[in-house]
């Protein structure tokens, strides 16, 4: 019971939040690319420092302990192209599909749906073999501050520093003026459910759920964060085989994420069942299973590993996020640059 109701109460907040925040990995990718904007992506650096404090202050005081594996440096780099390419595809990365999912978008169930099948696929099923071929290929040491020999705390410092002259930079650009509706709520309401919400304010409240995560977690046998890609595949390995043993506290927090989500999107009158065109529906199904199968191989998603392993300083995290970005990059100029440029000397 434990499991059921800390797992759905964080799921819901993350849920909740991601939606109304706005919170979308791809999204800071392609503005990256497409336009030079890197307002989000930034965001993602202050919920990953929020988190490192908060993880670290919890192990220094014996609540919890970070547990660290070898670093697949093979199925890392490939599994995180991979699945970059895939989150393109998919119109919005692991935890994107489920919290566009409680807004009611069908492209994203169909994403979700193939994404915990590529997953389980890796982790149970028949590309199992390639997965652990893969993993073969790992070196011993997983941490940044394992390798130079220095306390975490040197690293969280380091990175205080780096996420403070970023968000200074991006505070002093001009604001762009954005003409918006009247407001119909009041009060608590309305923050809620109607003001828009600043990227670095839904930083923050990630990275303090992801703190929050940890303890919570961990008081049910489960000794990680916030994670995405494992749980989305023990459901499909509930459903197919029946084994109960892999309904754990994190297929709670996903589960929540989708009520979380679906409860901010009614509330902000977002929610509504959208079906795309047939060639959209294809790239969605097609994405969802590239993202499963690369998550499963780098050792996590956006979240698993773009937000929790970067935040207790592995190799795996910082090389995953790294290659997530080399691959959406690769799939935004393949299905939105490559396109357009054609599209307009078709026209000259």
């Amino acid at each position: 019971m434990k499991m059921l109701i800390t797992g759905m109460i964080c799921g819901i907040l993350l849920g909740f939040v991601l939606q109304r925040g706005r919170f979308c990995v791809v999204g800071a990718y392609r503005d990256i690319i497409l336009s030079k904007k890197f307002t989000v992506f930034v965001a993602i650096f202050i919920a990953i420092f929020i988190q490192s404090v908060g993880v670290f202050l919890l192990e220094n005081s014996g609540i919890i302990k970070v547990n660290h594996e070898p670093f697949f440096w093979l199925a890392t780099i490939l599994g995180g192209i991979v699945f970059g390419f895939g989150m393109v595809l998919a119109g919005g990365c692991a935890t994107g599909t489920w919290y566009r999912s409680g807004e009611g978008l069908i492209g994203s169930y169909i994403a979700l749906l193939f994404y915990m099948l590529g997953a389980a696929m890796v982790k149970f099923g028949v590309l199992k073999p390639i997965n652990e071929n893969l993993k073969s290929y790992q070196i011993q040491d997983s941490t940044i501050y394992q390798s130079l020999g220095v306390s975490p705390l040197v690293l969280i410092v380091i990175l205080f520093f780096i996420v403070c002259l970023l968000v200074y930079r991006e505070l002093k650009k001009p604001k762009l003026k954005i003409a918006r509706l009247s407001a119909k709520k009041t009060g608590i309401s309305h923050w809620l459910f109607e003001k828009s919400w600043h990227p670095f304010v839904s930083a923050i409240l990630v990275g303090l759920i992801a703190i929050l995560a940890w303890p919570l977690s961990y008081a049910t046998g489960r000794e990680f964060g916030l994670g995405i890609t494992t749980p989305s595949a023990n459901i499909i390995g509930f459903l197919t085989a029946g084994n109960i043993d892999l309904i754990d506290w994190g297929v709670f927090l996903v589960l929540g994420i989708f009520i979380g989500s679906f409860i901010a999107a009614k509330g902000s009158n977002e929610f509504k069942f959208r079906l795309p065109d047939k060639k959209t529906l294809g790239q969605n199904a097609f994405g969802g299973l590239l993202m499963g199968f690369g998550a499963s191989l780098a050792g996590g998603c956006t979240i698993g590993n773009g937000l929790v392993e970067t935040a207790i300083f592995s190799y795996q995290g910082w090389v995953a996020m790294l290659c997530f970005f080399i691959g959406s990059s690769i799939a935004t100029y393949v299905m939105i640059i490559r396109p357009s440029k054609l599209a307009l000397k078709t026209k000259s």
